[in-house]
């Protein structure tokens, strides 16, 4: 949820001029997940509260939202039991969102900054991630796998981009080489930040010279280069049908993340006089149904789009067709159903296809149907972009 909300953030930041008449309702999706960040980050001091309800009980059980009786429990990391991954990602968002609401509403924007300050302090100071702290309760569904290091580079990059506060500059400079800073690295996800980092920085040295961030431009420089076939450092996968391909698992994850990373850094290159050619309106375009299989990823759009998707509500018939209480073990009836969802999830982007442009759309396959908030929040970002482009042909 804090990643989603950093790139949603991003995505407006960016390309937020583009958007329209939307942009208000990406702003409100951002306080909404802002304003539950807040609480979590405020209620308990030396603590940060990260996760509702047990995984493991919930995965037993297929039902609605409002038939809910598995236990929810809360966890929390806290200055024993550290969770410096999830706090620095959480830091990351409310700076992230407090440059978002910097003109439209300035005492919140402040409230955000002083608080991702204070969480950051916390995720750096007492050190450790949360996979160890919380251990089965987040694993193996949520697991930092990547540790924490990114995230604490990826926070203090952000609270410099929203605060200007020179201390976080230093903070890059002195810790980045152990953090990071040094690691070319091919991927950008709510695990792995690294990628993002160098992008986020290169935008110090692109448009104001700061010498200390070209290194990360440098490092920018090697990850775009690794995406186009026929440079020297290629070394991304494509599918015959022209898909990034990364992993069997939510593959579209790194597609939305990769073609977000490449507009913003053409953008910064361009503030600089710089030009990239990137291929990123071939992955859009890819997502919304020009593909082999003639099939839009993003449910609703298009005249032909998943219909079996892995997700609770939209798979059980709601309450207005079926006020009955639906048990447990009873929901999963639904799950194997061969029928379509009853209820559409309109604008979620699935896992997507295999690494054969094949795509099951059988709604028990949750590697390639399930759908994922931080697949869609880079997504804003690129079609906003794309939305004020005018196409020729």
């Amino acid at each position: 949820m804090a990643f989603t909300t950093t790139l949603l953030s991003w995505s407006v930041i960016e390309f937020g001029s583009s958007m329209q008449n939307h942009l208000e309702n990406a702003k409100a999706a951002i306080r909404w997940g802002t304003d539950y960040l807040l609480k979590a980050s405020t209620a308990t001091p030396g603590a940060l509260y990260v996760q509702v309800g047990d995984p493991n009980m919930d995965h037993h059980c297929w039902e609605r939202p409002e038939d809910m009786d598995t236990p929810r429990n809360v966890y929390k990391v806290s200055t024993q039991n550290p969770g410096s991954d999830v706090a620095a990602e959480t830091a990351a968002a409310l700076a992230a969102a407090s440059v978002v609401f910097k003109d439209s509403d300035p005492s919140y924007s402040t409230k955000l900054l002083k608080t991702a300050m204070k969480v950051f302090d916390f995720a750096d100071k007492y050190r450790g991630s949360y996979s160890d702290s919380l251990n089965s309760v987040v694993c193996p569904f949520y697991c930092s796998y990547s540790g924490y290091l990114d995230e604490l580079l990826w926070g203090a990059s952000w609270l410099h981009r929203a605060s200007q506060n020179s201390s976080y500059l230093a903070y890059i400079q002195s810790n980045g080489h152990i953090l990071g800073a040094d690691d070319d690295d091919y991927s950008f996800s709510w695990d792995d930040k690294r990628a993002g980092t160098k992008v986020l920085l290169s935008k110090g040295f692109l448009e104001k010279n700061t010498q200390e961030f070209q290194l990360y431009k440098a490092h920018s420089d090697n990850y775009i280069c690794s995406l186009i076939p026929g440079s020297s450092s290629f070394q991304a996968q494509y599918t015959a049908g022209g898909l990034f391909y990364k992993a069997s698992e939510s593959n579209l994850q790194y597609v939305t993340t990769t073609a977000f990373l490449l507009l913003t850094y053409a953008k910064y290159l361009s503030s600089n006089g710089g030009v990239a050619t990137c291929g990123s309106s071939t992955q859009v375009d890819y997502i919304l149904g020009d593909n082999p299989a003639k099939m839009s990823y993003m449910v609703g759009f298009g005249e032909r789009y998943p219909q079996h998707v892995h997700h609770r509500g939209s798979s059980l018939p709601s309450i207005h067709a079926h006020p009955d209480h639906i048990a447990c073990n009873d929901g999963f009836q639904y799950l194997y159903s061969r029928s379509p969802n009853p209820n559409v999830l309109t604008g979620a982007i699935l896992g997507g296809p295999d690494n054969r442009d094949n795509f099951a759309d059988d709604r028990n396959n949750y590697q390639q149907s399930e759908p994922a908030t931080y697949i869609n929040a880079p997504f804003v970002g690129a079609v906003a972009f794309f939305s004020s482009k005018t196409t020729t042909n």
